[in-house]
């Protein structure tokens, strides 16, 4: 049997693959109800396809008292090989481990095309993995995650020259349409008639694209650094669920002198909603401001009612996500407030808190009050951040 965590714009066609392919597959998602313990509990392969590497760290986490000797978890998601190797200190010695994250986008999920970047020993999974397309060995564990930041790091920043050479042709009275005709004779040619009418449907979010070069950002990459700045700059406006050529409309509307907004409301897709009356955070040029977080689920139900641990675990596992989101950690938090029901909580509440807040501590707040917004929260917690800085090179 196989379980399949994740779903979302790519993981949900390459479940339907499997079960095409006549695998017995148990899929999950955040929110279903299902424990990620409960989802993979019997599975022989574990295939996750998730967000970014603080979200596989959280799921396999979870999942971890449902694993059994003899079962593989193939990470296919983009997280880079420093976090492959943290997943692999992560699993039990006897559960195996391959990374093996992909080429293409929705369409070639959905038709098996996709090009598979297959590290460590692929020999117990590898039918499996050619049901989504051509899979290419690369070598030991963590090649396949390297093999795709380097080729991210290539493609991604060519699409945001792009941009900016629509831009520049623009500003200069250069038809674009012409423009393209004219790059159609160079090796350019393919990625420039991909941007030159911005797509409608995502097939490769901008937010995925930033969160990849913020992967692959190394000293001295300065091509990579302000093609991340731009995408950074663009997914704060508001962009980062549309596909990533929508980058070509953002880089025109910085060219023309339009002002941007200051401040920029910011709500994750992989957040529990709001209520309305807020936004998860705020970004306000290199500052991040992150709402209050409490402890409950994306049906407004309480998270691990009565226990401490178990609320300030989800409230801090939430804000990783809304950090990683803006390519920050929580070394970068400045400031960090937090509002008990219960002064005697505390300690278990920092024990909680150290797992995350390592190294010289941010300066902090914290207070108690009588009562939360909801009746059975414990704490609530708001950040502020200061966020890595947006460096053109």
């Amino acid at each position: 049997m196989i379980a399949f965590l994740g779903q979302g714009r790519m993981g949900t066609p390459m479940a339907r693959r499997l079960v095409e392919a006549g695998h017995d597959v148990r899929t999950w998602r955040r929110g279903s109800g299902v424990t990620a313990a409960a989802a993979v509990d019997g599975a022989d392969l574990v295939i996750t396809m998730l967000s970014d590497p603080a979200a596989v760290r959280e799921v396999m986490t979870a999942a971890l008292p449902g694993l059994r000797a003899g079962t593989t978890v193939v990470e296919m998601s983009t997280i880079g090989p420093e976090a492959v190797r943290g997943l692999r200190a992560l699993l039990p010695a006897g559960v195996g481990l391959v990374d093996a994250p992909v080429l293409g986008s929705v369409g070639p999920a959905a038709s098996g095309t996709l090009t598979v970047l297959a590290g460590g020993d692929v020999s117990g999974c590898r039918e499996v993995l050619s049901v989504f397309g051509a899979v290419k060995e690369l070598g030991p564990l963590g090649a396949g995650a390297a093999m795709k930041i380097a080729v991210m790091s290539a493609l991604v920043p060519a699409q945001v020259l792009l941009a900016e050479t629509f831009a520049y042709g623009e500003a200069h009275g250069v038809d674009r349409d012409a423009l393209v005709g004219v790059l159609a004779d160079t090796p350019l040619g393919v990625p420039a008639e991909r941007l030159r009418t911005p797509s409608e449907q995502t097939r490769y979010s901008l937010a995925h694209a930033a969160k990849d070069l913020e992967l692959a950002a190394w000293e001295g990459a300065s091509m990579s650094a302000a093609a991340r700045a731009r995408l950074q700059e663009a997914r704060a406006a508001g962009l980062g669920e549309r596909d990533l050529t929508a980058v070509v409309d953002h880089v025109a509307g910085a060219g023309s002198g339009e002002r941007a907004r200051r401040a920029v409301p910011l709500n994750l897709p992989t957040v529990p909603a709001t209520n309305g009356m807020y936004s998860h955070a705020v970004r306000a040029g290199d500052t991040l401001y992150i709402s209050g977080q409490a402890a409950f689920d994306e049906q407004g139900n309480i998270v691990g009612e009565g226990s401490m641990a178990a609320q300030a675990e989800h409230v801090f596992q939430v804000m990783a996500r809304i950090l990683a989101d803006q390519g920050a950690t929580f070394d970068d938090v400045a400031f960090i407030r937090t509002y008990l029901t219960d002064m005697e909580d505390r300690r278990e509440y920092g024990e909680v808190r150290r797992k995350y807040i390592t190294g010289t501590p941010p300066a902090s707040t914290t207070v108690e009050v009588s009562r939360l917004f909801m009746p059975g929260l414990l704490l609530e917690v708001d950040v502020i951040v200061a966020l890595p800085p947006r460096r053109a090179g």
